[in-house]
């Protein structure tokens, strides 16, 4: 059982910046890919950026340029910096463990306008 811890979020303005961070309760962490997804209210979820055990990232197109994932292998941490944040970041976010079915409850971002 894949236990997901989330957390960083809050409510930040236009422009704002935040650290969201996922603690993974798994052995091997070290050679899992990870994905960090958010879900918006009446929307799907969608993945955000993804990240190999060798730390090689993958961004969705809306996350280049303003957001970066990393990983501490020795922490079982991976941590999401968003910044340049917008109103329509406004989300839920999960980690996941990408071979998983399992979910954490989740960090909420709000982007005030």
């Amino acid at each position: 059982q894949v236990q997901l811890v989330e957390s960083g979020g809050g409510l930040v303005q236009i422009g704002g910046s935040l650290r969201l961070s996922c603690h993974v309760s798994i052995s091997a962490f070290s050679t899992e890919a990870m994905g960090w997804f958010r879900q918006a209210p009446g929307n799907q979820r969608e993945l955000v950026a993804s990240i190999t055990g060798g730390s090689w990232p993958n961004y969705s197109n809306f996350a280049r340029d303003r957001f970066t994932i990393s990983r501490d292998n020795a922490l079982n941490m991976v941590y999401l910096e968003m910044n340049g944040l917008k109103p329509e970041d406004t989300a839920g976010y999960y980690c996941k463990v990408t071979w998983s079915d399992s979910w954490g409850q989740g960090t909420q971002v709000t982007v005030s306008s």
